[in-house]
């Protein structure tokens, strides 16, 4: 017998979920919060084990079919459920990986990039925007990050601090890759990786130090109180860094890339209500002594929930405000001086805010439908400094309002097959899109599971490509105020074994967003942001994952993704071929082997300046020292492979070898 179940949650997480007699049944609640200017609202619904069976445990060698995703479908189902490309990262994965940042530790899965290949310790933080399936061709997000439904990407210019998230407070990070536009609107372009955060009570801390004068420090600590839980988490690195520049191409204005950061923030919860205030500081150096950059950001963030028609109201809601401010220069050409061109201040500010009301409709149906708010403003403040000294002030500015209705109807036509509709539409400005998605699911009793979906999604441009240009080596990128959306229509179909998935995707992008050359000479090359008509992105995914024995677990990946512009030129910076392989040995130490292969890319859009491909391997080992205390030992990039990160046209590297040693204690 089909049925659908709401009753009243017991823990803070998202979904709404039908089920059968076989599946878990399902537990919902909300929350809301109203602010000022705007009010979030988000369904929070758990699904429990059907007959009191526990849910199974991702890090005891269940299938990856019995995996939790509360992205997918913006609902807790099981992986197996859902016709979405899933990949959960768990607490143990988390926990075992070399990389001292969040997207480091990312790059372990098929098809997520960044705009370039360095990573957050010494990239300018406005080339951290995400690529999935090779659709990106400029800097800015083609990707939603979220930390427990909150976006993090920047809301001005698209990026990611990779920085604000701490470790040790992550239960699991989950990235669902394919078209997300119909549930999240338009930083879902390309798909979503949501953070979701720790909630039961423990303490945790870790600090390391190593080579380049890398220092850093974490922790979490969540302690209840009666009816309250108050939850603590910080982040503290360091890195002298290294310099970025090939050594046959240094010069004497050449320095050590640094940068430092400080993440925390605070929750205060109580029954469905919370309340988290964040703050995120950074400063970097660029690899000159002219050329630096800093961020302050400050956000406050709460919920709550309530019953509503027979269904479930939850919300959410965030206030953000930001101040950027970077300097650029020009480097002459034997790279032994270099002059200021720019000094930029841009202050912005954010609010967002969500509802989502879920209900189980009939003996089939399950429904969910909501509406989002969105208002950014920011201005940029330019002095601009001539060769002859002369200077120009420059101020621009601009906000997005942006707000957006979605419904999700999940149907369950059998046991065996379910199909999944949903559409949304959101407007801004004088714009306005509509994202449709349909998706099957065909799961027989034995045999493998089969997927099917077609979608349509779009990226606005955000207000760093109206209204701000800048300047990366001697190549400088200009804005343009008369960009309009980019919009992709997407089909995929995959097959699911016990062990094994594959998924064929073919992507269709027009108005796509990318820097395109207008002029180059040994000096300066000048590009524009700018709508190009046509692009194409399909490929294949195909991924693994395997107990060896009780304590060894391997795992594997693999992306051929063909993306190109009309024209037949590839998309700069999206490889063809990129392949992942993991293991980790969990016995009375740990010990995690990572591997990653990145093939050959171009960095611009003439396909003139080709980085070459890489294999890089790191590794991470925990020993236990006492009762709640382990010495760790963390080795990236093993055999010194250099990273050719940019072409610009001086070639600049990525993360040479590294060792951190350190402590970690757990409570």
């Amino acid at each position: 017998m089909r049925r659908v179940q709401l009753a009243m949650a017991t823990r803070p997480v998202a979904g709404l979920r039908y089920c059968v007699d076989e599946v878990p049944s399902v537990e919902c609640r909300v929350r809301i919060a109203v602010w000022p200017q705007l009010a979030l609202l988000l369904v929070v619904c758990v699904p429990v084990a059907a007959r009191g069976e526990s849910p199974p445990d991702p890090a005891s060698g269940a299938r990856h079919s019995e995996e939790v995703t509360i992205t997918a479908t913006r609902t807790e189902t099981r992986i197996g459920d859902t016709p979405s490309s899933v990949v959960v990262l768990s607490r143990e994965v988390i926990e075992t990986s070399p990389a001292a940042t969040a997207d480091d530790m990312l790059r372990q899965v098929p098809g997520f990039t960044l705009f370039r290949r360095a990573g957050s310790r010494v990239a300018n933080p406005t080339a951290q925007g995400v690529t999935l399936r090779g659709i990106g061709a400029s800097g800015a997000s083609r990707a939603l990050v979220l930390d427990d439904g909150i976006p993090l990407n920047d809301p001005f210019g698209g990026w990611v601090y990779w920085g604000r998230v701490s470790h040790p407070s992550l239960e699991r990070v989950e990235i669902v890759r394919g078209g997300g536009s119909d549930l999240y609107g338009s930083g879902a372009m390309g798909g979503v990786v949501q953070f979701i955060r720790r909630r039961d009570p423990a303490v945790t801390a870790e600090a390391s130090g190593g080579s380049q004068s890398t220092r850093s420090a974490a922790a979490y600590a969540a302690i209840p109180h009666g009816e309250w839980r108050g939850a603590l988490s910080l982040d503290v690195f360091g890195t002298g860094g290294h310099i970025l520049v090939a050594p046959e191409q240094r010069g004497s204005v050449d320095r050590r890339a640094d940068s430092q950061h400080l993440a925390a923030d605070l929750s205060v919860h109580r029954h469905a209500a919370f309340l988290r205030f964040s703050h995120f500081d950074e400063k970097r150096n660029n690899g000159t002594p002219l050329q630096t950059n800093a961020t302050t950001l400050r956000q406050l963030a709460g919920g709550g929930e309530l019953p509503l028609l027979g269904g479930r109201l939850t919300g959410r809601g965030w206030l953000g405000e930001q101040d950027y401010a970077q300097t650029f220069s020009a480097v002459s050409a034997d790279r032994e001086s270099e002059r200021l061109t720019v000094d930029q201040r841009i202050p912005s500010r954010s609010a967002g805010s969500s509802l989502q009301w879920s209900r189980a409709i009939g003996d089939s149906h399950a429904l969910v439908a909501g509406l989002d708010l969105r208002h950014v403003s920011g201005r940029s403040e330019e002095r601009q400094f001539a060769p002859a000294g002369a200077t120009t002030e420059v101020v621009s500015s601009g906000r997005q309002r942006t707000v957006a209705g979605f419904v999700e109807d999940v149907l369950l036509v059998s046991p065996a097959l379910s199909i999944t509709a949903g559409l949304r539409l959101d407007g801004w400005e004088r714009e306005h899109r509509w994202s449709p998605r349909l998706a099957a699911l065909y799961r027989p009793a034995r045999g493998p599971a089969l997927t099917a979906s077609a979608y349509r999604a779009f990226r606005a441009p955000t207000l760093n490509e109206l209204h701000r240009g800048f300047r990366v080596g001697n190549v400088v990128t200009l804005a343009n105020a008369d960009l309009g959306a980019e919009t992709v229509t997407g089909f995929e179909a995959g097959v699911r074994g016990r062990n094994v998935r594959a998924t064929l995707f073919w992507m269709e992008m027009d108005d796509l967003i990318a820097n395109v050359t207008l002029s180059a000479t040994p000096s300066l090359i000048t590009r524009q942001r700018r709508n190009v008509e046509r692009g194409r992105s399909r490929g294949m995914e195909l991924e693994g994952e395997w107990r060896l024995t009780p304590s060894l677990r391997a795992s594997a990946g693999y992306l051929f993704s063909d993306a190109t512009f009309g024209s037949g030129n590839r998309l700069p910076q999206v490889p063809r071929h990129q392949a992942t392989a993991q293991a980790r040995f969990t016995a009375r130490f740990t010990a995690a082997l990572q591997a990653r292969w990145s093939a050959m890319q171009y960095d611009d859009d003439l396909n003139r300046l080709p980085l070459r491909g890489y294999v890089v391997a790191d590794a991470f080992v925990a020993v236990p020292i006492g009762r709640r205390i382990s010495a760790t030992l963390a080795l990236e990039n093993i055999f010194d492979e250099p990273i050719e990160v940019s072409a610009t046209p001086v070639t600049t590297l990525g993360q040479p070898r590294a060792i951190r040693a350190g402590l970690r204690y757990t409570r």
